[in-house]
């Protein structure tokens, strides 16, 4: 039985429509980074396009690799020396196409890190805040959820990592704020929406001393752990859409 293939420029204009990644201004071009072959028949999936990652698919005979971290940031160096000349002569040398979305993966409705992690937490969003809409606002519905203990609680049992919680674990939990990832300085916006409760995956210095004079609780679950769902999502709607093969790796991160 022959191998369902999609070309891949069809792939990326899918991709392109189903995420809207001209709408958001981003810090990384958003769509096909890396270009491989034309025909794709299986895909992996992962949150970072790291060289174990890329080795992963290696292994597995991909044909592309879809992320939410890829390359090619602002600011970054633009020399191809070192990491990023040896991550692209994997890619290269083995005709894998590498496609990467950003904030628009975070964005998206239903497949989208925050749409996500809402399903996996019990999260029911009423609201968004923050510029492009970029955070969301809601409340738990997991049940037996009342203290900042309770939540804190939940969170590493349905995450499997230990979030870090800034404030009272006695305090009740009210209406909750979210954003995946690196999202602590959208904090004060969090706040102006009226949250009590902040969850994202990082947390900085200042952050922590703006959510103490503001009382509102502050859960770091970890910029991974926040994200690892949004791209698997991504992979399944891929392979379901076009009948391809689809793995989704993860590779460990403890931050």
């Amino acid at each position: 039985m022959s191998k369902k293939l999609v070309n891949r420029d069809q792939l990326a204009k899918f991709l392109e429509l189903e995420l809207q990644v001209t709408r958001v201004r981003d810090y990384c071009p958003n769509g096909l980074q890396v270009e491989g072959r034309n025909e794709i028949s299986c895909i992996v999936t992962g949150v970072t396009a790291s060289i174990a990652l890329l080795e992963a698919a290696i292994e597995l005979r991909a044909d592309a690799i879809m992320v939410h971290h890829g390359y090619f940031w602002r600011g970054e160096d633009m020399r191809v020396i070192g990491h990023k000349q040896r991550r692209l002569k994997l890619l290269l040398q083995n005709d894998i196409s590498l496609f990467g979305y950003h904030l628009p993966l975070d964005m998206h409705p239903r497949i989208g890190n925050n749409a996500q992690l809402a399903q996996v937490l019990g999260l029911r969003a009423t609201g968004r805040f923050g510029e492009d809409d970029l955070g969301w606002l809601g409340e738990i519905e997991a049940p037996g959820m009342v203290t900042m203990a309770d939540l804190a609680d939940h969170v590493a049992l349905s995450l499997g990592r230990k979030p870090l919680l800034i404030g009272d674990g006695a305090q009740k939990i009210g209406k909750i704020a979210w954003c995946t990832g690196a999202a602590h300085n959208m904090l004060d916006q969090a706040i102006t929406a009226g949250a009590s409760v902040y969850l994202s995956g990082e947390i900085s210095e200042p952050t922590v001393h703006l959510a103490r004079e503001a009382s509102v609780a502050y859960l770091a679950c970890g910029h991974h752990a926040t994200e690892r769902y949004g791209i698997k999502a991504l992979g399944e709607l891929v392979a379901q859409e076009f009948g391809i093969e689809h793995h989704f790796i993860d590779i460990d991160n403890p931050v």
